[in-house]
């Protein structure tokens, strides 16, 4: 009877294609490309879950007040005790409610100056509003972009060590350039592994800002129209 035992070579072969080893025998470029690459993921998933819970909380925290609020009967008394918060919503009616005290604060009142003072702090709060909560979205999209092109040029430098191999050697056997073409791609593979998930979540909490961002807007339309309503009445 004839066993057929498993080629040693090929198992040791095996063995140095493992992620760990072919990280351990890149040469040192490869090494930083792999290295950047990899502290870009973790700086990416970072992001993604921090930006999760904030995303999160802030369009929860204004639907609620936004619910509340409508539902209140003095709009002072709403502030006195809501207003204060420290969430989207909340700044926005609290820019709104100073710029109406300050407005109004005056013997003679100035309607139509009103109406565009108040429109113009509305407005300008949710762009503040969605500029702080989008501050981060560039990096996410500068890895999503860029890793590729940075595991590619890993790619590129490991094949050009790996013929490098070959013409030093004089051999162009598998066994020869088979460890340079792993590493070149196994570069790549890691790019690809920072910036698929960063493309897929910067477009996913970008329609989630543009969801926040419009229903901030319908609270300020009719935040002003209550206010327009309160200053046809004033005398």
């Amino acid at each position: 009877m004839t066993l057929n035992l498993p080629d040693v070579g090929a198992v040791a072969q095996a063995a140095t294609i493992s992620p760990l080893a072919l990280f351990l025998q890149a040469d040192i470029v490869v090494k930083g490309v792999m290295a950047g690459l990899l502290l870009a993921s973790i700086w990416t998933w970072a992001i993604i879950i921090g930006f999760s819970v904030t995303l999160r909380k802030s369009s929860k925290q204004s639907q609620t007040f936004e619910a509340d609020f409508w539902k209140a009967d003095d709009i002072d008394r709403f502030y006195e005790a809501r207003g204060k918060a420290d969430f989207a919503a909340a700044r926005v009616m609290a820019a709104g409610v100073t710029e109406w005290r300050r407005s109004t604060a005056q013997k003679v009142i100035d309607r139509d100056g009103t109406r565009d003072r108040l429109s113009t702090i509305l407005s300008s709060t949710i762009a503040a509003e969605v500029d702080r909560l989008s501050d981060r979205l560039n990096i996410l999209a500068t890895v999503g972009s860029v890793a590729p092109f940075v595991g590619l040029f890993g790619t590129v430098w490991g094949i050009m060590r790996a013929f490098t191999s070959i013409a030093a050697e004089q051999n162009s056997s598998l066994a020869v350039v088979a460890p340079g073409i792993a590493e070149a791609l196994f570069a790549t593979a890691i790019g690809l592994f920072a910036a698929i998930p960063a493309v897929i979540a910067y477009n996913r909490f970008s329609h989630g800002i543009n969801r926040l961002e419009s229903r901030l807007s319908r609270f300020a339309d009719g935040f002003y129209s209550t206010l327009s309503r309160e200053l046809e009445a004033q005398r």
